[in-house]
């Protein structure tokens, strides 16, 4: 049994050495922090301690069959925890530090915790850019397991703002960095026998298979292989309604383009801008005193194929395992 979270006051503190320390501090406890990476907001702790990754999934709310990403400083760290074969370290040395995560076969001895796994024979792996996550990452010495911090299923966070919201009483710390620059989780790939597209993110598939040098060669996912993979997930509380040219009677319209609405991804059509600004105009259509959600069409190209991904699981009916 999972051991419960204590009840916290949740306190933010703006990045700085002494909140790095802290945060450090709490970790080597065994407890959840929430810290900014270029992505989104993750909710780092020690990937090798079972307690540690429970009080993750106890705070998120998070079925136990999710797999978490474990965060590294470096490939030499991530060499410890699973095996790369050559196709897996050319992407590796090609995207990180950076929003690439790579599914690869998990070492045997990598001392990560069977949780953060799900039980899989596989790990996810990210090294992350973002100076605050690479400061926290130097100073515990350790793999941080790091999914987004809010509640499972719910609206990724890209502020520090939007961790107090869900996740509030729930962990002992958030620092804050501002909003997250890139706004939309890594782009998940499993390298295994092959490639594969898990979940598309910032680094579209096509750059990522030719630095691999595989050809076209994929692979069809079966089954939860890494997050972000869940049928609904990324879900505000609204119900919410996809490719509207207007806004239906008690509808908030989160434009695109020439589809101005209430608000907009991006008033130029500039999709970039669009998946930096979707969770926070997620979030800002959720704060309001209309009942459901409308979200303009997102050509379906480039970054914008990661934005659609993100709007239809969101727009997905809830399932009784997500939170």
């Amino acid at each position: 049994m999972s051991p419960p979270n204590p009840p916290f006051s949740t306190e933010i503190r703006r990045y700085g050495t002494a909140a790095i320390e802290e945060a450090a501090r709490l970790i080597g406890e065994g407890q959840p922090v929430a810290v900014p990476t270029e992505t989104v907001y993750g909710l780092a702790a020690d990937a090798t301690s079972a307690t540690a990754v429970a009080r993750i999934y106890e705070a998120k709310g998070r079925p136990g069959f999710n797999p978490l990403i474990v965060h590294v400083r470096d490939l030499e760290q991530a060499d410890t925890i699973g095996t790369f074969d050559d196709a897996a370290r050319r992407v590796a040395e090609a995207f990180w530090p950076g929003a690439v995560t790579l599914v690869v076969p998990l070492r045997e001895g990598s001392g990560i915790a069977p949780a953060v796994t799900a039980g899989l024979p596989t790990v996810a792996l990210r090294c992350p850019s973002h100076e605050v996550m690479q400061a926290l990452l130097a100073a515990t010495g350790l793999p941080l397991a790091a999914p987004s911090a809010n509640a499972s299923g719910g609206v990724s966070p890209t502020s520090a703002d939007h961790v107090m919201k869900t996740l509030a009483g729930r962990i002992p710390l958030i620092i804050d960095a501002g909003t997250t620059p890139l706004g939309l989780e890594s782009t998940i790939v499993k390298v295994a026998e092959g490639i594969s597209l898990l979940r598309p993110g910032p680094v579209s598939f096509e750059e990522i298979l030719s630095v691999a040098r595989l050809g076209e060669t994929t692979m069809p996912a079966s089954g939860i292989e890494a997050p972000g993979q869940l049928e609904s997930h990324y879900a505000p509380a609204k119900p919410l309604r996809l490719n509207a040219r207007e806004a239906e009677a008690g509808e908030w319209l989160i434009g695109f383009g020439a589809i101005a609405g209430d608000d907009s991804l991006s008033t130029d059509g500039n999709l970039a801008e669009a998946a930096s600004h979707l969770f926070e105009a997620l979030h800002r259509a959720d704060a309001q005193n209309r009942p459901r959600i409308a979200v303009a069409p997102i050509p379906e190209h480039g970054i914008g194929l990661a934005v659609n991904d993100r709007l239809r699981r969101a727009a997905a009916p809830r399932q009784a395992t997500v939170a």
